[in-house]
């Protein structure tokens, strides 16, 4: 969520370090996700994709996606459904919820990827939205729809992951006031507080100008609204 951002050329290199021998360095992070863009495709799908969605798909209760052609199983498009009926039953806006995911999938989201790389960094995000542990935790403690669930399901279980960032959005919604900079909409302040947490959101909230790596998630955010509104309309 609030990890530092890169393109998704050295991500998909690591992933297959990673993957094969278990060693990567992650920047730290804070309030809910991380955040890069931009990679070969067939890389991602060689060194994310194929090889560990193969792993999660056959574990016990796991809600895994899986892709038959080779692309990857945990890119955004694939969950429409999900963040349709999480947003819903939130109460948040499918299509932020949408668009954050596209923010988020920068990173390889492969529950073998993840796991690998929280041993080397215990802080790290977990799941396709990118959910820091105190935050999976303080959400969870609010809302009945996420009791007995854990922060350690989220690699493995997608749907999860969505139902948790809908009610993260649902609290932060909950603390942005009414009256606010008008430079930003609701939603991209919500975006913002994602990315940085709900102290930041409420700074930008009021006027103070975000650092640049919250201006460029922001940027990000803003390219992928119409993408996650078209896949929403079909």
């Amino acid at each position: 969520m609030a990890e530092g951002r890169r393109g998704r050329w050295p991500w998909v290199v690591l992933a297959a370090v990673v993957i094969a021998g278990g060693l990567a360095v992650e920047r730290g992070g804070g309030g809910g996700a991380d955040a890069s863009s931009s990679a070969s495709a067939s890389a991602k799908a060689s060194a994310s994709a194929s090889a560990s969605a193969k792993a999660s798909a056959s574990a016990p209760g796991s809600a895994a996606p899986s892709a038959s052609d080779g692309s990857d199983p945990y890119a955004p498009e694939n969950f429409v459904a999900q963040t349709v009926k999480y947003g819903h039953q939130a109460g948040v806006d499918p299509q932020l919820v949408l668009a954050i995911l596209f923010n988020e999938s920068y990173k390889p989201h492969d529950p073998a990827f993840q796991r690998a790389w929280q041993r080397m960094k215990p802080d790290a995000a977990f799941g396709v939205a990118n959910m820091h542990r105190a935050t999976f935790d303080g959400v969870a403690a609010g809302h009945h729809q996420l009791a007995g669930r854990s922060w350690e399901e989220l690699p493995d279980d997608p749907s999860l992951a969505i139902q948790a960032e809908a009610w993260y959005l649902h609290d932060l919604a909950a603390a942005l006031p009414s009256a606010h900079d008008r430079s930003y909409t609701k939603d991209e302040l919500l975006a913002l507080g994602y990315n940085a947490g709900e102290g930041n959101m409420l700074a930008f909230a009021r006027g103070v100008s975000p650092g640049a790596q919250s201006q460029t998630y922001l940027a990000t955010f803003r390219q992928n609204w119409p993408k996650a509104g078209a896949l929403l309309k079909h």
